[in-house]
């Protein structure tokens, strides 16, 4: 079986080179001898700092290829491009930061090889991240279960293995609002979790501020219809209280002529119900905004260049997208040169 690391880099010019070296340490170790690393640079704003890194880890390594994306699409868009260029049999995405450790991936591959499984996670018992980076992942965890339908004994991370089969549906999903989760979750149920260490971040902080979190949270919308049927569901609450409260002040008029009515209430049930009214018409506005973006082909990502080594003339490599592809179809003949771009 041969394996694919997906690895998704964001400045990380100075950690990605001990992550992959590490990582194939502990391949190796266990005797996995067929390997590959899909290292997706996502656009970072670093001065070409993480490209140039990722290129001394092609020349080195000719497993290695790098996937220079021309604008940062997310983390997990940028999982996307390199599921879509991975060749392995199984595929493992991990993070560029150190903290998901190589030296846990004997828990996960121990697990995953058992056979048992379509997916595999590693999930964290005691996490390293801040109390508000903590407190997002709550919320996103309960989020996902009550949209989603995940399993309540089912943790999840970055960290996890999946079969051939589940990449190749993962892949036909093109929208640019990607949530792994909701993709993993709605082509199989037959996932599992183990416990596995969290270390501390070697380097910087967290990408992730408060605006992305939301953002990457928002995009559960595309996988799930529950909040559109919460709003029916609030809608007919609401109608049946405003009819009831309608027939209880007319009572009390009836039975009590000098029962005051007054205006501040009124105004404090107006601006209330106004706001559920424009609340769920966002929410709806929002779903179709989504819609349309996809009817006008919103991109996951756009791929720059594909760097990787040629083994027959001993050099980097540059490719297109079209190139690619192309190469997937139809392998080179006995003797045939793969040819790109250009030299690097």
């Amino acid at each position: 079986m041969r394996y694919s690391i997906i690895i998704p880099c964001y400045r990380s010019s100075k950690t990605i080179r001990k992550v992959v070296e590490m990582t194939m340490q502990e391949l190796e170790r266990l005797g996995k001898k067929e390997y590959e690393f899909v290292l997706v640079d996502d656009c970072s704003p670093d001065g070409g700092a993480t490209m140039a890194a990722l290129m001394g880890l092609v020349r080195d390594y000719p497993c290695v290829r790098a996937v220079e994306l021309a604008k940062n699409a997310g983390q997990h868009n940028a999982v996307m491009a390199g599921l879509n260029h991975a060749r392995g049999d199984a595929f493992i995405a991990m993070d560029d930061d150190m903290q998901t450790h190589p030296s846990q991936l004997q828990y996960l591959l121990a697990e995953f090889e058992k056979g048992c499984y379509d997916i595999v996670y590693g999930y964290y018992p005691e996490k390293k991240h801040t109390k508000f980076r903590n407190f997002g992942s709550f919320v996103n965890s309960m989020t996902v279960r009550i949209l989603l339908k995940k399993p309540k004994d089912l943790k999840t991370s970055s960290f996890w293995i999946i079969k051939r089969f589940v990449r190749d549906y993962a892949v036909q999903y093109k929208s640019a609002y990607t949530h792994l989760q909701g993709l993993f979750l709605r082509t199989t149920r037959n996932i599992c979790s183990v416990p596995i260490k969290h270390f501390e971040r070697e380097v910087g902080t967290s990408n992730y501020t408060f605006k992305r979190l939301l953002k990457l949270w928002s995009n559960i919308l595309g996988f799930s219809i529950v909040p559109l049927q919460l709003a029916t569901r609030l809608g007919y609450f609401f109608s049946a209280s405003g009819i009831i409260g309608a027939v209880v002040v007319i009572l009390l008029k009836i039975i009590r002529p000098a029962t005051y009515i007054g205006w501040p209430s009124m105004m404090v049930c107006i601006c209330f119900f106004s706001g559920i009214n424009l609340l769920f018409m966002g929410l709806t506005g929002e779903y179709v905004g989504r819609i349309f973006l996809g009817m006008c082909r919103n991109p996951q990502f756009v791929v720059r260049s594909i760097y990787q080594m040629d083994p027959q003339r001993g050099i980097c490599i540059q490719e297109t997208e079209e190139e690619f592809k192309a190469l997937e179809k139809k392998e080179p003949a006995d003797g045939d040169n793969k040819t790109g771009k250009g030299d690097v």
